[in-house]
């Protein structure tokens, strides 16, 4: 007879060895699942239709700004945001949207307040490091353009016409 002492299956190193694989990757699975939920996406819109219907209203707004040859610059400084447009004119409300690429929870609308003729003011709540869509709107017009903070210095928004809008005009200046 054999007289090797038998020990139980669990002082054993091979069924350990053995079960240590799977169960690495059910603890694996377990943490991708959590991260999936925790961080969902945020680049889908559920009202997609709407808003590819609303890109000419904002365009015909951006060509309006043009037109109108309005301006403005940013700056900002520990939470607040000052907005200088010189002399162009503003109908209504004066709104600052801050609009971050991935993350919709993050996005920021501000109406901006009047300090003295052509300088509006609002405070912000803070902001993430990284690109940041701007836009900045009235009743009428529409300007957007982009922001990589932390800034330093200004950022100075323009209105600019369409490709093929500018093209027509420069073929009238020419005749």
């Amino acid at each position: 007879m054999n007289s090797t002492p038998t020990q139980p299956w669990y002082r054993e190193p091979w069924p350990w060895i053995l079960m240590s694989g799977p169960a690495i990757v059910v603890v694996a699975g377990t943490i991708t699942a959590w991260l999936a939920f925790r961080n969902a996406d945020g680049l889908v819109v559920d009202d997609y239709y709407k808003q590819g219907l609303a890109i000419n209203q904002t365009l015909g707004r951006s060509e309006t700004a043009a037109r109108l040859g309005v301006r403005a610059e940013l700056r900002l400084s520990e939470g607040r945001v000052s907005v200088n447009l010189g002399d162009a004119a503003v109908r209504g409300k004066l709104v600052l949207r801050m609009v971050h690429p991935t993350r919709a929870g993050r996005d920021q609308n501000l109406e901006l307040v009047l300090i003295r003729p052509g300088v509006y003011e609002g405070t912000l709540q803070s902001l993430q490091p990284g690109r940041w869509h701007v836009v900045l709107e009235d009743s009428a017009w529409r300007l957007a353009g982009d922001w990589i903070l932390p800034a330093a210095g200004v950022l100075t928004l323009a209105g600019r016409l369409p490709v093929a809008a500018a093209a027509g005009a420069s073929r009238e200046e020419k005749r």
